[in-house]
């Protein structure tokens, strides 16, 4: 993303909530409670960049990428997709639109049908939604496979007779089969062997420069995020709790999560790694059932007052292009 012009807004996404209820009782099944998975998230994703979604493990993450989708059905808000509101679409209307979102998936080995060969994976998008004909569909394979660093002939194998890393490759390409604008990449690379998982990455930055694609990329590991994103959004307990440009983020977090996720992150240098202090968060997170009053982060925030116990910070950019939801962040002059 270069350039002194502002980028066109592709994805905007307001006050988007998702909540799975809780049902009690053998015969009567009673609405008595909700899991918040995710809870009032707004957030923009510039054409043409990589934003990154960060946090620990049942955060939200994997969610809110589903729910942007519509794979998941949101409880509230609004999803802007090219101008568009996605969430007031009917089926039919959200099939056409799902032609210009995919999503790759976590784990290679359960989003690939083992009874189909890697061909029939890769054009099944295509027939169901008769983009190419039945003749020129293996052509279309054998592009999409060179594409991704495979050979042509892998078309006729099947899912059990590749590794992990060409499977997550199997499935980028049939990701790519619709010819998308957008992709939510699930934690592509989490599921890998850390020697494939920079090809991966350097494999999906080259298919974003080459096709102008935008990625909303959902990981934990901190270090790689950096590297494919433009700017990372941080989620705890189902909110986005920071946002900001990439190297902001590493060189001046303010959120107190933002800085105990960081300081977790190994540093190469020996020298520097002794010497920093690594924040050790107490306590476990809360359950999204029952969120804490106040501040999501206030049971294991070092750093929470009163206050933090009573209201909830709203997400509020405390300087330019850096938000941050925390009562502790006063914002500067110039935001």
């Amino acid at each position: 993303m270069s350039g002194n012009h502002k980028p066109k807004v592709l994805l905007s996404v307001q006050n988007l909530k998702k909540y799975f209820p809780i049902r009690q009782g053998m015969v009567i099944r009673r609405h008595v409670g909700d899991v918040k998975a995710v809870d009032d998230v707004s957030f923009d994703i510039y054409e043409g960049e990589t934003l990154g979604l960060v946090g620990e493990s049942g955060c939200g993450k994997t969610t809110v990428g589903r729910t942007l989708l519509r794979l998941y059905e949101p409880t509230g808000g609004k999803v802007f997709f090219d101008g568009q509101d996605i969430t007031r679409l009917s089926p039919s209307e959200m099939r056409a639109a799902r032609r210009k979102m995919q999503m790759i998936f976590q784990d290679p080995y359960a989003s690939l049908n083992p009874r189909m060969t890697v061909g029939n994976i890769i054009s099944e998008p295509m027939l169901y939604h008769r983009i190419v004909s039945r003749a020129d569909r293996d052509e279309r394979v054998r592009e999409l496979l060179e594409m991704v660093g495979l050979r042509a002939y892998f078309a006729k194998r099947y899912p059990h007779e590749f590794s992990g890393g060409q499977r997550q490759r199997i499935g980028i390409a049939r990701s790519l089969a619709l010819e998308p604008s957008f992709i939510v990449c699930d934690e592509p690379i989490s599921a890998l062997d850390v020697s494939i998982q920079a090809q991966i990455v350097n494999l999906l930055e080259e298919l974003q420069d080459t096709l102008g694609l935008t990625y909303l990329f959902i990981a934990h590991d901190l270090s790689m995020v950096r590297h494919i994103s433009d700017r990372i959004a941080v989620m705890y307990l189902g909110k986005i709790v920071e946002l900001t440009d990439r190297n902001e983020l590493y060189d001046n977090p303010l959120h107190p999560y933002t800085k105990a996720l960081l300081s977790a992150v190994p540093i190469p240098d020996p020298v520097i790694e002794e010497q920093r202090e690594i924040i050790e968060l107490e306590g476990d997170v809360p359950s999204p059932s029952n969120p804490p009053k106040g501040c999501n982060f206030n049971t294991r925030c070092p750093l929470a007052q009163p206050h933090c116990f009573e209201a909830e910070p709203p997400l509020v950019e405390v300087s330019p292009g850096h938000h941050v939801a925390c009562h502790l962040v006063e914002p500067t002059e110039t935001a």
